[in-house]
């Protein structure tokens, strides 16, 4: 079988918003595909077909700016938790 998933990742200097980059990568059988970065604000494809998508998530305004939107409501949000379990 074929194995597709995505990641989410929050990396972070401090609990600052212009501290965090929010990543979002989406694999296909262990290569990654394509990558949403806040730091960047837009996808970026890696192979033919990662490419393609990318093109097509760009040219939506609305995707990109559900995306960039995780920085602040994901990360942020749980940055607080995650610094107390440290």
């Amino acid at each position: 079988g074929f194995l597709f998933y995505y990641v989410n990742r929050c990396d972070f200097n401090s609990t600052g918003l212009k501290d965090i980059e929010f990543t979002l990568s989406a694999y296909y059988n262990k290569l990654e595909i394509y990558r949403f970065s806040s730091s960047v604000g837009k996808f970026v494809g890696y192979t033919e077909y990662g490419v393609r998508q990318a093109k097509y998530f760009n040219d939506l305004p609305g995707e990109v700016a559900r995306w960039t939107a995780e920085k602040e409501t994901y990360c942020q949000h749980n940055i607080g938790n995650w610094y107390s379990n440290i």
